[in-house]
Formats: C-alpha cells, structure tokens, sequence
C-alpha cells in the first residue's frame, strides 16, 4: 500500500474548506468517501470556475473512486489531495489509476503523482495536446478498455469537434459514470439569481427537456457518433449514474440517459 504522506509536504490546502458563501449549496461533508456501491464511492469537491458559452462561471466538483478486485484504488475526476481525503483512500487500498476523462478535468493529476509515484495517468483522446499543463499522462485511452482494468470497468469513447470525453461502466454495480456530458444542476441549489437564469436558458437544470447547449455545441458535428456511444451505454442496461456536476441518478440511469440524449436519439 502506498506509504500515506510519503510526498505529502503541506502544500495541498485543508481538510475540508467550508461550504459557505458559494454559487451553490454544497453537498457537504466536502471530501469525505461517500458509497455508492460495493467497491464504489463518490467524493464532492469545492466549486471551481471553468469556461462556459465564453464565460467563466462555477461549477460544483465530484470525483469517483472504485476498488479493484486486488485492491487497487482507480480515481476518476481526481479533486484537489487533502490530508484527509489521501489519508482515507490509503485505507481503501493502493492508488494506482487516475483517469482524465476529457480536456477538461484533469488539473489535479501531477499534484497525485507526486503523492502516489506507482500511479498511472490515463487520459481521454487529444488531451496531450489540448491539457494546459503537461508531462503527466502516460496513457492515452482508446476504443479498448486498458487490460489493467478491463474486466471490471468498460468504456466507450465519445468524440467530438470540441470535446472527447471518454464514459466508463463500472460492471458489478451496473454503474456508468460521466463527466460532462450531462449537467444536472438543482435550482433550489443555486444561490445567485443571475446564475439561476442562466442555467435555466442553458437547459443545464436538473431534468431540463433538452441537453445543455454547450454540450450540444461541442458536439453539433458528431450526432452519428455520439448516438452509437449512447446506444452503447444504454445496453450496458446501467442501473445508477454518477456525473461531475449536479445531481446523479442512483436509480433511472436508462430512462435518464434517453431523456438527455433525446438530440442524438432521435436522428
């Protein structure tokens, strides 16, 4: 296992930052291994400000994090390492896969390679060369799930103009799990009422009758391709869905899954 700390030299921030004074409500405690299912938990993050419709707006964060059948720990979404969120994981089992999904989340990796140096970076397609920062990712994912992991959690690649992001099926809990692909905002969640009205003309509202326009956007080229992702997902007959940004589905992903993707489904 890895030696909890080992790289650790104070230099992350906290242990868990306070939920106050945020765009959103926090889905507290911040930090904290929440289960999902066996061998699977989510842990929500602090707000970050990522480019949306060419403004810079907060977005709530969420990580995922399975165990393997040999104990390895696989990190999907990697927040920002706290002392206790390291300290947690450690007793889990051993770090050993961190997971980029697309171009957009992938910040943390290196700061969790300095902690854990056994850790592989896998990374969605053209993050190379889209990733602000560089040096940090080994592998790049493909059409074929890494035989590291291949019998416990599938994938399927979704690639668009704009944005690549990689869907992964974690089997035994019948689990899919997406980035930003869907956004799911609660609007009882979100303080500023600028922020309300933009979300709602965005269609990023939690059960919004269409899909975000910026995914739509992202992906105005590539129906074709993100409906045959999406057909993959849903025989994959997912019974929860976890996403990074708003509320996931622990029941209902297949009924979720045609409601969001109603844009592609139906061409």
């Amino acid at each position: 296992m890895n030696p909890p700390g080992q790289a650790w030299r104070g230099r992350h921030v906290g242990n868990r930052p306070s939920p106050q004074g945020g765009a959103f409500v926090s889905n507290v405690p911040l930090y904290a291994l929440k289960p999902v299912a066996e061998r699977l938990w989510i842990v929500d993050g602090p707000e970050r400000k990522s480019g949306c419709l060419g403004a810079r707006l907060p977005f709530p964060t969420r990580m995922t994090v399975a165990r393997l059948a040999n104990g390895d720990l696989w990190l999907h979404c990697p927040l920002k390492p706290t002392e206790t969120l390291v300290r947690d994981l450690d007793r889990l089992g051993r770090v050993r896969f961190l997971i980029a999904p697309n171009s957009l989340h992938y910040w943390w990796l290196p700061e969790w390679q300095a902690l854990f140096p056994r850790a592989q970076a896998f990374g969605a397609p053209s993050l190379g060369y889209c990733a602000k920062r560089g040096g940090f990712l080994q592998h790049v994912l493909s059409d074929v799930a890494p035989s590291v992991w291949a019998m416990e959690i599938g994938h399927v690649v979704v690639r668009g103009a704009r944005l690549t992001e990689v869907g992964f099926f974690h089997h035994s809990s019948k689990t899919l799990i997406l980035t930003d692909l869907i956004e799911n905002f609660e609007i009882e969640k979100v303080r500023p009422w600028w922020l309300r009205v933009l979300l709602r003309a965005s269609r990023a509202l939690d059960r919004a009758d269409k899909a975000p326009i910026d995914m739509r956007l992202r992906f105005a080229r590539g129906h074709s391709t993100v409906r045959q992702a999406v057909e993959r997902m849903i025989a994959w007959d997912p019974e929860r869905l976890i996403i990074a940004h708003g509320r996931w589905y622990p029941i209902g992903a297949v009924t979720e899954l045609k409601r969001a993707f109603r844009w592609v489904l139906r061409t």
